[in-house]
Order: structure tokens, then C-alpha cells, then sequence
């Protein structure tokens, strides 16, 4: 089974997105969520007038559901695909708080003086242990999980009438791609037949299909080789959580012939772990790859959930 947590010191870099989300903060089956929607109007390619083309519930990095850099993500999804994204708080308010990416970069960056390593590192790394280990404490897969199933289980089974009929798909990364890759095997009481999971689809299980980026915390082979969904996956080839020789396995794994489920494995080079969501704008080979695997998403959900 695969745990929960931090792979690498680069799951709490990276960079704050300027912007203001457009989305709406509401309930769903208990919980507080995100909730982005598409400009309804014209007819959207591969969509009904007036209806979003399927729904899309994004779990994000440790940073949570309220950090810009997630809404803005779930605000790109809705606008340029057509589709209703959700993005629930699975971690119920427990995310470290943004500072944190700062904070990290500042003590893994070289020390410009004896101050810096002597006094301000070990205060930076007392805080990020602060955020840090509550997170993970109250952030356990034994917690988290069952959270998860019982959204999508309700999302599947009875559905609020803008997601009636749609198909959906998880979107998960980072922390997030690993319950995404959770979600994407088939489980026995999710597949029965006429237990209500076939909306949309006309089939069991609770996706239609799954994309991730730079997942972390999965046990190899077995999480790979149980997905059974459409599974596409971005990462680049120098992140710190998966080296590329592991990708490389990975990726054998998942195109093998003779699979039921279709996947795709995108290596983006020069990518560093947490790219899709937290790449510095300022950078351009980082936003050239948050930009692609952005693209990869949608042209993923525009196959399986249309």
C-alpha cells in the first residue's frame, strides 16, 4: 500500500501564482470545496448548450484547495476545456500555509554569510518542522482515504443535478497524485453492477479517467499496475521525488501491451518536482512545462470525458 506524506525537500518549494481566481467557494457532500465553472453559452466543442462537458475533481499538493496556485489551475480547466472543476478540501484545513514555500527555498538556497548558515537556517527549518509535522499527522492515508472515497462515491452515486450524466475524472497532484492513482484501481464495492457508479460511463468504478503530475509516495509495481482507468502522467526528468530511471520503469509499466487501461507517460526535460502547479513564471523553461502538462490534461479529458 502506498503512504502518505512528503517525498522530497522540492514538494514544499516553489513559487506563489498571482492572479484572482474566479471560482465560488461552496459545500458538497460535506465538505468545503472550489468550484470553478465554464462560460456557458455558445455550444462548447464536444459539449450540450449550456452544460459543462464533464467534471473534473482536482487533489492538490500539500498546499491545499486554498492556495491561488490550485484555483487558478481548476479556473484554466473550466474556461479552456468546458468543464465544472471541483476542488475540495480533502486536508479539512490543515495545509501549511503558503509562507512555507519561501521559507524552504531560503534554506535549501547557498548561504550568502556565516549568519545565514549559523542562525537563520535552523530557525527556517524549526518552521517548516512546524507545518510540517502536523501535516503529516493529521494527514495520514488511514484519514485521508476513506475522506476521498466518500466524496467521489457521492459524486458517483448521487450526483447534484449539474453533474447528472457527466463523466468524471480526478486530477490529482503531487500529494494528490497519489490518491488520484488510488482512485484509478478498480475496487470491488465500487464496481458492482447497479451500485449506481455507472454515471455517465455506462461503467463500474468511480473515474472515467485520471491524469497526474510528479505524484509522490507510491508503491512500485503494485499502485502502477493496478490502475484500471485512462491514466496520463507528467513529470519531468530531473524531479527530486521520482529519479528518471524510476519514470522509465514506471512508464514500462503502464504501456505495457496487453493492458485493459490506457496510459500515457509525458517526461517533460529539465522539469523539476512540483512544475505543473508551482513553476516560477519568471522561469521559462518551468512555465513552458507547467504550460504543457496543462495542455496534456486537457487534451486527456477531451478523449475520456467528452
Amino acid at each position: 500500500m502506498s503512504t502518505s506524506g512528503i517525498t522530497c525537500s522540492a514538494c514544499l518549494t516553489g513559487t506563489v501564482k498571482s492572479g484572482t481566481p474566479t471560482g465560488k467557494v461552496e459545500k458538497m457532500y460535506g465538505l468545503d470545496v472550489y468550484v470553478a465553472r465554464p462560460c456557458l453559452g455558445p455550444k462548447l466543442e464536444g459539449g450540450e448548450n449550456g452544460k459543462a462537458k464533464g467534471v473534473i475533481v482536482m487533489i492538490p499538493d500539500i498546499f491545499g484547495w486554498e492556495i491561488s496556485n490550485a484555483r487558478l489551475l481548476a479556473d484554466s480547466y473550466a474556461n479552456e476545456g468546458g468543464y465544472l472543476v471541483i476542488l475540495p478540501d480533502f486536508m479539512c484545513g490543515t495545509a501549511p500555509p503558503a509562507w512555507t514555500m519561501e521559507t524552504m527555498d531560503s534554506l535549501l538556497a547557498p548561504s550568502p554569510s556565516i549568519f545565514t548558515t549559523i542562525l537563520k537556517k535552523p530557525i527556517w527549518a524549526i518552521q517548516i518542522i512546524s507545518q510540517a509535522i502536523p501535516f503529516l499527522l493529521k494527514n495520514k492515508e488511514s484519514i485521508v482515504l476513506p475522506r476521498i472515497l466518500s466524496f467521489y462515491r457521492s459524486l458517483r452515486t448521487t450526483p447534484v443535478p449539474e453533474t447528472q450524466g457527466l463523466k468524471i475524472a480526478s486530477a490529482g497532484f503531487c500529494w494528490g497524485g497519489n490518491y488520484t492513482i488510488l482512485l484509478s484501481h478498480d475496487r470491488a464495492e465500487d464496481t458492482k453492477p447497479g451500485n449506481g457508479n455507472e454515471n455517465g460511463s455506462g461503467k463500474g468504478g468511480l473515474l472515467d479517467c485520471a491524469f497526474v503530475a510528479h505524484p509522490s509516495k507510491m508503491a512500485f509495481p503494485t499502485d502502477w499496475e493496478n490502475i484500471a482507468r485512462p491514466f496520463s502522467m507528467a513529470i519531468g526528468d530531473v524531479d527530486m521525488g521520482i529519479g528518471i530511471e524510476h519514470v522509465r520503469q514506471i512508464q514500462g509499466v503502464l504501456e505495457a501491451e496487453g493492458r485493459s487501461a490506457e496510459a500515457e507517460v509525458v517526461v517533460y526535460e529539465g522539469a523539476k518536482h512540483g512544475f505543473a502547479v508551482r513553476a516560477d513564471p519568471g522561469d521559462e523553461g518551468q512555465a513552458k512545462s507547467a504550460e504543457g502538462a496543462k495542455e496534456q490534461a486537457l487534451r486527456w479529458f477531451g478523449r475520456w470525458l467528452v
